[in-house]
């Protein structure tokens, strides 16, 4: 499996460690996305009742989905700072995948709302104990000069998973009951939720066999662990990492407004579920293409340029989506901000994987995946609270988020590579 792995990680030019998580995160993004399409049909399917709080199943579904991301994103710093303390990513990562696993078949057995709840909220739990850990063991098996590129990698193959399957689930939900060997019989909704633990499995082989902490993490735990607000250096009013964190949070709501308002975006452009479909998923479409080589590009041009350009292209193509007429436009406007989103998400990473001294990467890395989540559970939030006021008025509310992001990183991030020394300067020797 070894060989196999170094075959497949020449193309990528990083290390076969960072592939192999790269992998692993995009086998459990499957199972775990598929949860996003399969919890709402299993709960107005009828096998979930019990006490439902006076609650509607509309809210009911809201909450099981969104409780997941609040205590995902609440308990990453506590992880990511953790893991410093130790020394050790690994661990956390196989606590999160064995963790993720067990949850996932538990809904084979869930029939109340509450059972959800509490499965859905577990699984929270368990994955923030998966990206912090992740994302600080590829910036540590990374350098200065590829950091950017790895990150790209990681961050591709993860989205591929995240995309993937929410595109297959809603057909092994509704292609059921299976008939298995044996005579036995398993439904839709059991088999995905089979599949999903499947997945999670598989993660947790990989991350098993195939990956390992690299000695400096163990060597450099315990270090100074604390997150500042105010700029120590005295450069600027606030701290690099605390402000892209903050712009993270803003960007993250911005792109998450679509997502629950497809009632009204299809009335408006007059359109099927079809459309919002390929709307939806086109920011995923230009995540996927665009990570990894604008990953690569920032360890050559620096990371700040594009950070500051893709928070400068996300204010007109999340304005514009509150005014347009036709879907194609719209597709169009989705695609622009999934272009601006990849020239902000793995820049922001190993920029602050740059400032990150030894045994930090936990905790810093931990702001900005927090504050990620963070804001793509507020977006949803956020528009439907201010569709009702008129269908522009959300995105209005996420230009203006856009807008102070900019003005943050424009103002209060520094170049961290010294890009002098990586871009050849024509007619030099």
């Amino acid at each position: 499996m070894r060989r196999l792995v170094e075959r497949l990680v020449a193309p990528f030019a990083v290390d076969r460690r960072v592939l192999a998580l790269a992998g692993a995160r995009m086998a459990d993004g499957i199972g775990n996305s598929f949860l996003i399409i399969v919890i709402p049909l299993y709960v107005t399917s009828g096998v979930v009742g019990g006490t439902a709080f006076g609650l509607g199943e509309s809210m009911i579904i809201g909450l099981v989905l969104s409780l997941f991301g609040f205590l995902n994103s609440s308990f990453q710093p506590v992880t990511g700072r953790l893991s410093d303390r130790i020394g050790r990513r690994k661990p956390f990562i196989l606590v999160g995948l064995a963790g993720l696993a067990m949850t996932n078949v538990a809904y084979v057995f869930a029939e109340t709302y509450v059972s959800l709840l509490v499965i859905r909220g577990l699984q929270g739990v368990s994955v923030a104990f998966i990206i912090p850990s992740s994302v600080a063991l590829v910036n540590e098996l990374a350098t200065t000069g590829d950091r950017g590129g790895n990150m790209g990698v990681y961050n591709t193959f993860r989205l591929v998973g995240f995309g993937a399957g929410p595109a297959v689930a809603g057909a092994v939900v509704s292609r059921g009951p299976y008939a298995l060997p044996g005579g036995a019989v398993i439904d839709g909704f059991d088999a995905a939720f089979y599949i999903a633990t499947i997945t999670a499995t598989i993660s947790y082989v990989m991350v098993t066999v195939l990956v390992s902490d690299p000695e400096s993490t163990a060597a450099n735990a315990g270090a100074d662990l604390s997150i500042p607000i105010l700029d120590r250096s005295g450069t600027n009013l606030l701290d690099p990492v605390f402000t892209l964190g903050v712009a993270s949070l803003f960007m993250a709501t911005a792109i998450a407004l679509f997502a629950t308002i497809q009632p009204q975006v299809n009335a408006r452009l007059e359109q099927g579920s079809t459309w919002f479909g390929l709307q939806f998923a086109a920011f995923i479409i230009a995540q996927v293409a665009l990570q990894t080589p604008i990953g690569r590009a920032c360890d050559r041009y620096g990371r700040r340029p594009f950070i500051v350009v893709g928070m400068l292209l996300l204010v007109p193509t999340t304005l514009v989506q509150g005014f347009l007429f036709s879907s194609v436009l719209m597709f169009l406007a989705r695609l622009s901000q999934g272009i601006a989103a990849a020239m902000v998400f793995a820049p922001s990473l190993a920029l602050v994987g740059d400032l990150a001294g030894p045994g930090e990467s936990g905790s810093k890395l931990s702001v900005l995946t927090m504050a990620f989540g963070y804001g793509i559970a507020l977006g949803p939030l956020s528009s439907g609270a201010l569709v009702g006021y008129g269908f522009e008025v959300p995105f209005v509310f996420g230009t203006t988020l856009a807008v102070l992001g900019l003005a943050l990183v424009y103002t209060q991030v520094e170049e961290t590579l010294e890009t002098s020394a990586s871009v050849p300067v024509v007619g030099s020797d």
